[in-house]
């Protein structure tokens, strides 16, 4: 799978992400949707668009796909995160199960 063939609730995750439309994070996953990232969980809609919130609040960054795989239903995506964080640029695993045409969970790591 090449970087043009991110499928499409992978695509409205970075568009909503590189575009600060928050708003946008709530048609991307499902209502039981989960997020683990930063050894934290969030789980639901509202809290998943809250933790995106706080982190655009502390961080400036970009994410740069890098590859992408995908088995079944789960989508593994390569990514280089830069911005205005100790450590810029980072490599990190996004790895997204999805349902239903939307994500109902991500790992970041």
């Amino acid at each position: 799978m090449s970087i043009l063939e991110i499928p499409a609730p992978i695509r409205r995750y970075l568009h909503a992400d590189a575009s600060l439309e928050l708003a946008q994070f709530s048609d991307c996953f499902t209502a039981d949707a989960e997020v683990r990232d930063e050894g934290r969980t969030i789980h639901g809609v509202d809290a998943i668009v809250e933790w995106k919130r706080a982190s655009r609040a502390r961080y400036d960054y970009r994410v740069h796909p890098q590859s992408v795989a995908r088995r079944g239903d789960t989508v593994t995506m390569q990514a280089r995160v830069s911005g205005s964080f100790k450590g810029s640029p980072v490599d990190l695993t996004y790895r997204f199960e999805l349902r239903d045409d939307r994500i109902s969970k991500l790992e970041i790591h």
